[in-house]
């Protein structure tokens, strides 16, 4: 059970409500978020919403069985948007496409690269600074010096940009540098991660993990949502199967199920889905056909000569192209 406590509630409002649903056997969680206060209602007998509604304080209440309950569907009305300033908003029939090279390489690459989304319309930039990468040997990033670099060249051309961030200890000095923190699908159920992350009042974008499901997903972004951000973008990446003809099994399943499940919005990534260059593109639109409020992918000026992840990333050209396809596909479906 979801009790929404009115907005101008009382301590002594809340403490009579708080009462009462222990006084059915229930525990319950207070969670306060940026944008309102929930408790959280655990118990296994039946009861009489209307006893709990009536009470002063109270602006709803709602059953839901899910064990996600806060990301869950069945207590909102409508859709999530996540709002990330200067009009850019995500989710809610707000559809935005985020593009940039697996990693921040260079001042050049940089420049590089706002001028291409710049010139294809694209209001957020990703990259990474801090790189996850299988082998201790391979390129790991620019860190925070390459952050400040790049966030200062995305603010003077009014563009958002988007990151990873691997460990707690990092969000802090990230903090003033990010529009987006990213968890990468290595982290997806670092719970330690995830509860320092629903401390702060930044949009926080969650990957599927590669062997996660979609309930462990929508459980660890309830994890942010508990501990007081509602904005969350969940993020569907691939899965790892027995299948070795491309990197990752992109499930489109899961953007029309998670759409259904959750109020959150949904984007795709099919430069990780799939992982071979020439198929982006088609995952990328068959996305979009599902259901996918955005889509985050990986873009290079010469992706021969990237740093990481050339195998998967678009040049200009094919981005451009892929672009344009998705303004067509976006059409066919509003």
């Amino acid at each position: 059970m979801i009790i929404q406590i009115q907005k101008g509630a009382t301590d002594i409002e809340v403490l009579h409500i708080s009462e009462a649903v222990q006084s059915i056997g229930y525990t319950y969680n207070d969670i306060k978020t940026q944008f309102g206060r929930y408790l959280i209602c655990i118990g296994k007998k039946e009861i009489d919403l209307r006893k709990i509604g009536f009470l002063p304080g109270v602006a709803d209440v709602f059953k839901v069985s899910d064990a996600y309950k806060l990301t869950s569907t069945k207590w909102k009305v409508g859709k999530t948007a996540v709002d990330l300033g200067d009009g850019i908003r995500i989710g809610n029939g707000e559809f935005q496409i985020m593009a940039g090279p697996c990693s921040i390489e260079s001042e050049e690459q940089i420049i590089s690269t706002i001028e291409h989304l710049k010139a294809n319309g694209i209001k957020i930039m990703r990259g990474g600074v801090y790189k996850p990468r299988s082998s201790p040997y391979s390129f790991r990033g620019l860190g925070m010096d390459g952050l400040k670099l790049w966030y200062k060249l995305a603010k003077e051309n009014n563009i958002k940009i988007i990151t990873e961030v691997m460990q707690v200890s990092q969000i802090a000095e990230m903090h003033d540098y990010v529009d987006i923190f990213q968890v990468g699908a290595r982290n997806s159920q670092n719970f330690n991660l995830l509860d320092e992350l629903g401390r702060v009042d930044k949009p926080i974008l969650l990957k599927r993990g590669m062997s996660g499901t979609i309930e462990e997903l929508l459980q660890s972004a309830e994890y942010v949502f508990s501990n007081g951000n509602e904005k969350i973008i969940l993020c569907e990446r691939g899965i790892r199967t027995y299948e070795t003809a491309y990197r990752n099994t992109m499930d489109i399943n899961a953007i029309t199920i998670l759409k259904d499940k959750s109020h959150l919005p949904v984007v795709a990534d099919p430069s990780h889905g799939v992982g071979v260059r020439k198929y982006v593109d088609k995952i990328a639109l068959a996305s979009i056909m599902a259901g996918a409020d955005g889509v985050i992918m990986e873009v290079h000026e010469c992706p021969q000569k990237a740093f990481s992840d050339g195998q998967q990333t678009l040049d200009y050209g094919q981005s451009e192209n892929l672009i344009k396809k998705m303004g067509k596909a976006r059409e066919l479906i509003a």
